[in-house]
């Protein structure tokens, strides 16, 4: 069959890696893809918020399965739209899609369905914030409500600069939603659990850990991620129990209860302390760099795996993993998550296709005249697949440092505590 991932990103790179192995594949497409997702399938120039003109590009090629990376799309409902036009679309409705786009419906279902969270409120005045603040103690999470590119969670030291944020936020700093949210701040270890699941069913599709802080020793500002490692170690098989009883149950249960059932790939952002685990945050699509280290462990056919789902025919046997670990360096444009260089060339990019255990997905990356420019914050992604930890990453920042590149930036301590 034709298959069409939507995306540009480190992800979707991962993705196109993963879907050529399978051999119910015959023509792969990436919309609009990258100068990477460019050296392995076809990309399509198509603009993925234009739905008129995807559907024009998706029947124009015959392609018959569209497996969507990004959660923009999924929240704008563009699976809603696909299946109206009768074409295959792996991924959550516009209604299940608020598990991300509204930060708020997930805590009510939470709420609702007892599933450990942080303790929140809603607050949509700025008096009634200082009253609610009473409340919480330092440090507080402040959330807006809506998508806003991984920015839109500020942990606050002190209550004068949760005001200050939540201020910004109700003025609309973040054009998807001027709704707000105090939350309590979880102590513990952050770590992705994935499942896939058809509705009722599910598998669960790896565990990863993964580092948001631009800096060293997971210091400086958030990033939407500056690398990654798989499996994780701390989930053992009793806190795995509580994950998948207290959380991934309940909520695919609940969203069905409500109307709203989910299809595609849950994503469960935890926070783990003393062995119990409660959800931080729900994602509707693979997290970018996770998938990067996922795609590189799984050894079952992905295609087959996504079809299952939406025939609606998961069944209970467990998916097929390496035993390596794997990581992912994120090699960003210097100055990222600020202002940074775009149009940067990079050069001496070994060609990546036939070692299967180690790879460098471009994320923001374009093609002109020949040249390889970056065009992004986060722009290539190491991605090494070997026996332990240790072994991975030496070789993933070996990688790195062997491309010419002036404007290069990348952590070498990714899973510096797993390591230590």
């Amino acid at each position: 069959m034709n298959v069409g991932v939507i995306g540009s990103g480190g992800r979707e790179h991962a993705l196109c890696f993963k879907i050529l192995q399978s051999s119910r594949v015959n023509k792969l497409f990436c919309i609009p893809g990258n100068a990477g997702t460019d050296q392995i399938c076809k990309n399509l120039n198509v603009n993925i918020s234009d739905f008129e003109k995807l559907y024009e590009a998706i029947v124009k090629n015959d392609i018959e399965l569209i497996i969507v990376g990004p959660e923009i799309p999924l929240v704008h409902g563009i699976t809603d739209y696909l299946k109206e036009k009768k074409v295959r679309v792996f991924g959550p409705s516009k209604k299940a899609s608020q598990l991300e786009g509204s930060k708020l419906f997930m805590k009510e279902l939470c709420k609702k369905f007892n599933i450990p969270s942080a303790k929140y409120c809603e607050v949509k005045t700025i008096e009634e914030a200082k009253e609610k603040l009473t409340n919480f103690q330092t440090p507080i999470v402040v959330k807006s409500d809506g998508l806003a590119a991984g920015k839109g969670v500020t942990i606050c030291k002190s209550k004068d600069e949760a005001i200050k944020d939540i201020n910004l936020i109700l003025k609309g700093k973040f054009k998807s939603s001027k709704k707000v949210i105090i939350e309590e701040f979880l102590e513990g270890e952050e770590v992705s659990y994935f499942v896939i699941t058809d509705g009722t069913n599910f598998k669960q599709i790896g565990t990863a850990q993964d580092h948001k802080r631009v800096g060293e020793a997971d210091t400086g500002l958030n990033t939407g991620g500056m690398g990654a490692y798989s499996p994780s170690l701390l989930i053992n098989n009793e806190i795995e129990k509580k994950i998948v009883n207290q959380i991934i149950i309940p909520t695919i249960n609940g969203m069905k209860e409500i109307g709203c059932e989910y299809t595609g790939i849950l994503y469960a952002g935890l926070m783990i302390k003393d062995n119990d685990p409660k959800l931080i945050e729900y994602n509707i699509r693979f997290g970018d760099p996770e998938c990067q280290v996922l795609m590189m462990r799984l050894q079952d056919d992905l295609i087959e795996i996504i079809e299952n789902s939406l025939d609606k025919k998961m069944n209970n046997e467990e998916l097929k993993w390496s035993d390596n670990h794997c990581i992912t360096i994120v090699a960003a444009s210097k100055g990222y998550p600020g202002e940074f260089k775009n149009n940067q060339e990079i050069s001496n990019l070994q060609s990546n296709l036939i070692n299967k255990n180690e790879q460098i997905f471009h994320a923001g990356t374009i093609k002109k005249n020949g040249k390889i420019l970056s065009n992004g914050g986060r722009v290539l992604n190491s991605t090494v697949n070997l026996g332990t930890l240790k072994e991975s990453r030496e070789r993933a920042l070996e990688l790195l440092d062997n491309i010419k590149w002036e404007n290069k930036y990348y952590r070498r301590d990714i899973g510096w505590r797993a390591i230590k």
